[in-house]
């Protein structure tokens, strides 16, 4: 693994990587600033410094660049960076088109899309082709590829994906070609989807869509997107360093061949990534970066009030993921119901967190879909799903090891190996053993790309995760515990659950209040019901950012950060 060091008047060696999140954020710039530029490429007062160069920190390493096999918000940041689709979330969070010469053509019953490709050319001066759409969408939906989110993100959407899913689980033949999307010519993408979908847009600029070039991903082979000579680049920036998965550094310089790159005034974006918060800080603090990654909660304080902190209530919810294999004990209800009363929300939040983030007590988040017939908040309507109860923790517990026939359990608890992991796994640790009379929990501490490897393969008993929306829609939570589907890897199913899910995605598209209330079932299925899983907390993010650093762009669903419209201003 390969590490970068800063010279800091401390004496420090960073060893770098970034912690597991979800997608969330809006423009990250300092509401003081004057400069700051409208998204027309144009800074308004301040004066743009000669040299358009930062160095940023993050939380660890890049698990990979391949828009298929692409899961965590690390990857899709990055990807987003170098890359682009038919769309691209603004500095506002909206949609707006990219690669997409302008908004497609609809079919009467909103069914059928028609794009043209707008003149546009890879790094390496080819140009950008439907045909290369194509390819990407049927190599993320080949059950071949593994992708983790090719299926979840076009399955019941576009046509003929669930299909080949489907065909593929009951180990049938199939065929790709019958996704729903096809190349009339270089310039002309149709797509088809099942049923009308009212967040399209949002889907179009997911880094699950974007393009892939057929001849150089085949030419690459296993090597492709193994590191920076293995990828071509359609974005603001190409990468002109990144090893791979273990490295540590990279670097971003700006695209010449990007189609707008007049409005990208960044050349150079340095990343590390770093574990420890007081070597980040004390990094930003001398002057050697401009940007810190996420601040651990003992720093936090220390920043109130200061114009440098961005802190801001994310739509990212957590949870405990509890795997109901067959030594672990959580394919009983009760037993799942026992870990999740178990904790002390409210303490986690104020103590270990300490940066502005909330209990969560349901799946959904605050503040982001409201009822179509109201207005309310979704948490107001559903409300309070699973709180922390103490007592009736200890008594389904006890009810639980009494159905299978046990007086303790043994469980293990994955966790990444950063500072901020660390500290959460033996709070928990803590809170259960002491809650839960003959529970034992054994911490794993691991990097964050073996961690994703072991979700993947369902090698764990219980570990925090966390969902952060892909695009501006109840379903972008809802269908993630459907049984078999990609991103459940807990082993948990409901066939009532999953019902209500169906319907929704197959026969609600246009009845939004119908959708909305169906959607809402299910959500109280699954906390309240079933605890399949045990929400912990909405996230709220805290980073350090210098005065100079302009409009770095926060989402709130899909990557995280996006430098295209970033520039820096003289100090």
């Amino acid at each position: 693994m390969k590490k970068s060091k800063f010279s800091l008047l401390l004496v420090l060696t960073l060893v770098f990587s970034l912690i597991l999140a979800a997608c969330s954020g809006k423009d990250d710039n300092n509401s003081s600033d004057k400069g700051k530029d409208k998204g027309d490429g144009k800074a308004t007062s301040s004066k743009l410094a000669s040299k358009q160069e930062a160095k940023i920190l993050e939380s660890s390493e890049i698990p990979t660049m391949d828009t298929a096999l692409a899961e965590g918000s690390t990857s899709f940041t990055y990807i987003n960076n170098v890359g682009e689709g038919l769309y691209r979330l603004d500095q506002k969070n909206k949609p707006v088109p990219a690669l997409s010469d302008g908004e497609p053509q609809v079919n009467a019953d909103k069914t059928e899309f028609t794009f043209k490709i707008r003149d546009a050319k890879w790094s390496n001066g080819d140009p950008i082709t439907a045909q290369d759409f194509v390819f990407a969408w049927q190599r993320a939906i080949d059950p071949k590829t593994a992708s983790p989110y090719g299926p979840y993100m076009m399955g019941g959407k576009i046509k003929g994906a669930q299909e080949i899913t489907d065909a593929a689980a009951a180990k049938k033949p199939y065929d790709v070609k019958k996704l729903g999307v096809v190349a009339k010519d270089d310039k002309t993408l149709v797509v088809t989807f099942e049923q009308p979908i009212p967040y399209w847009q949002d889907l179009f600029a997911f880094p699950t869509f974007y393009p892939q070039q057929e001849k150089f991903v085949k030419e690459k082979g296993k090597d492709y997107a193994s590191n920076k000579d293995n990828l071509l680049y359609n974005g603001p920036f190409v990468m002109t360093k990144w090893d791979g998965p273990s490295d540590t550094e990279w670097v971003l310089e700006k695209n010449k061949n990007y189609w707008d790159a007049d409005n990208v005034k960044m050349t150079k974006l340095t990343f590390n990534s770093v574990k420890d918060s007081s070597a980040a800080v004390n990094a930003f603090e001398a002057g050697e970066v401009d940007v810190t990654g996420k601040l651990s909660s003992d720093l936090v304080p220390q920043y109130e009030g200061d114009s440098r902190l961005n802190n801001k209530l994310e739509k990212t919810v957590f949870w405990l993921k509890m795997n109901e294999n067959a030594t672990s004990g959580f394919k009983n209800v009760n037993i799942r119901r026992a870990v999740a009363q178990a904790f002390n929300k409210d303490d986690y939040a104020a103590s270990i967190l300490n940066n502005g983030s909330i209990p969560a007590n349901g799946q959904m988040p605050k503040e982001f879909v409201t009822d179509p017939n109201t207005g309310k908040d979704w948490r107001e309507v559903n409300g309070d799903l699973l709180k922390f109860d103490k007592e009736a923790a200890k008594a389904s517990w006890e009810k639980g090891l009494k159905e299978l026939g046990k007086k303790s359990l043994t469980l293990r608890f994955l966790g990444d190996d950063t500072e901020n992991a660390k500290k959460t796994a033996e709070y928990f640790k803590n809170q259960l053993e002491t809650n839960l009379p003959g529970l034992t929990i054994k911490v794993e501490a691991v990097p964050f790309a073996v961690r994703l490897e072991r979700d993947n393969k369902m090698d764990y008993d219980i570990q925090v995760a966390g969902w952060g929306p892909d695009f501006r829609d109840p379903m972008t939570f809802s269908d993630l515990f459907v049984t078999g589907g990609g991103s459940n890897r807990m082993g948990y199913s409901n066939k009532e659950y999953d019902k209500l899910i169906t319907k929704a995605r197959t026969e609600l598209g246009g009845n939004p209040n119908e959708y909305y209330k169906t959607l809402l079932e299910a959500e109280k299925i699954l906390v309240q019901k079933d605890a399949a899983i045990a929400p912990i907390y909405q996230r709220s993010s805290a980073i350090l950012q210098a005065a100079k650093v302009k409009d770095i762009a926060k989402y709130d669903y899909g990557p995280d950060y996006c430098y295209k419209w970033t520039y820096i201003t003289e100090e």
